[in-house]
């Protein structure tokens, strides 16, 4: 039998390419690391970052924005991820960085930042809907646990205008991954800090994002969305649902 070399290259460029299980797997490794803050690696078990992002396609070599940052525990993982020959944009708002609340925040990151530790990482401190990125230069997004807060802006066109500023700056193909915690509709949401998962496809829809999938990695049952993520028996544990959207 013949064996052809254009497809003996074909062969060996795809076990070349590491698929998303070997990352996901590499990336646990990793985030392993004792080097990761303590708090940080006893939330990976419910919060299963290796497996989101693994859902969303966000390896290494690319560059992403962690947007409404916080503190940064996406930040580092996204770090990880991408590695060496990647990027991580840390992004929070300038008024996200003020008063007592935005000072611990200030603290947080400059902790996890000391000593140049995540050397692929930049500070990102702009708006939401105004990166200051240029046109289509990420590969991916992700905004965790924070969506909701569009629909609890008192602007009307918080989402349209966000989704815009998506759009502007992912690449062709280029993924924002979202995560939130699951209300149900007729429920007061926004007072809940919970985000309606039909809400959030129809407005990713009309913005002209696919809809690539959805997951229940961390979905919860036992969660019935009656209560305020803040409420002792179901915070850090709530329903939430993980979309991923691809700009066309």
């Amino acid at each position: 039998m013949k064996v052809f070399p254009l497809a003996l290259a074909f062969v060996a460029a795809l076990t070349a390419i590491p698929s998303y299980a070997q990352n996901a797997t590499a990336l646990n490794a990793a985030l392993a690391n004792p080097s990761r803050p303590a708090a940080d690696r006893e939330a990976d078990a419910r919060r299963k970052p290796a497996e989101t992002l693994d859902f969303f396609g966000i390896g290494p070599g690319m560059t992403v924005v962690d947007l409404v940052a916080s503190g940064g525990y996406y930040t580092e993982v996204l770090s990880n991820a991408v590695g060496p020959r990647g990027k991580v944009y840390m992004q929070n708002a300038p008024s996200a960085l003020q008063g007592e609340r935005g000072e611990r925040t200030a603290q947080a990151i400059n902790e996890r930042l000391a000593g140049g530790r995540l050397t692929n990482v930049e500070r990102l401190n702009r708006d939401i809907n105004d990166l200051g990125l240029p046109d289509n230069s990420l590969d991916g997004a992700v905004i965790a646990l924070e969506y909701h807060e569009v629909y609890r802006s008192s602007d009307p066109q918080a989402e349209s205008k966000f989704l815009a500023e998506m759009k502007r700056v992912l690449k062709p193909g280029g993924v924002l991954g979202v995560i939130d915690h699951a209300g149900n509709a007729g429920n007061d949401n926004g007072g809940m800090h919970r985000a309606e998962l039909d809400k959030v496809l129809a407005g990713a829809r009309a913005a002209g994002f696919i809809v690539d999938g959805t997951s229940d990695l961390l979905a919860n049952p036992a969660d019935d969305r009656s209560k305020t993520v803040f409420d002792g028996s179901i915070r850090g544990v709530t329903d939430q649902f993980i979309v991923k959207l691809r700009k066309p």
